[in-house]
């Protein structure tokens, strides 16, 4: 037993700074860079416009990306789960491939956005504007929840949100 426990506690020191966010990479993204692949871990982009950028393969899980711009974004293939995009303005972004587990888009702009092949388990669409949104299948809104004034493209459904 003694044997394992310095171990383990060498183990927990060195995993803990890959979970973190890099953040180097945060302010650099938070100044209007591209940074596909980044560990933007819990990154503040509250309130910000990044038109155009490049967070392909990025982890922004637990990211603030509130109030933000980010038409023309691709968010293709990054890790999203848990973020705050609410009121958020997301026209003509990529999130193929990418996961969005638990995300709020609650009020979100989402027009012409592309969801094909995103993990969206979780996702509360309540008030989102995405009747153009692409690549959405009712088996992913199926695992989402939203309410009256979701607008969805054409034949698509969304379950309501539960109140907590």
């Amino acid at each position: 037993m003694k044997r394992i426990l310095p171990i383990v506690a060498a183990l927990a020191v060195f995993a803990s700074p890959a979970l973190a966010q890099n953040a180097a990479q945060v302010e650099h993204a938070q100044n209007g860079a591209s940074c596909p692949r980044c560990n933007l871990f819990q990154a503040d982009f509250n309130n910000r416009e990044l038109k155009g950028k490049n967070f392909a393969g990025a982890r922004l899980r637990q990211a603030d990306m509130g109030l933000g711009i980010f038409n023309g974004t691709t968010f293709a293939g990054a890790d999203l789960r848990d973020i705050n995009a609410s009121a958020a303005l997301f026209g003509r972004v990529s999130f193929a491939g990418a996961n969005l587990t638990n995300a709020n888009f609650v009020g979100a702009y989402l027009e012409h956005a592309n969801f094909q092949g995103a993990i969206l388990d979780g996702v509360n669409f309540s008030g989102a504007e995405m009747a153009t949104a692409m690549g959405l299948t009712q088996h992913q809104l199926d695992r989402t929840c939203g309410d009256e004034t979701t607008e969805l493209p054409r034949g698509l459904r969304i379950p309501r949100c539960q109140a907590r």
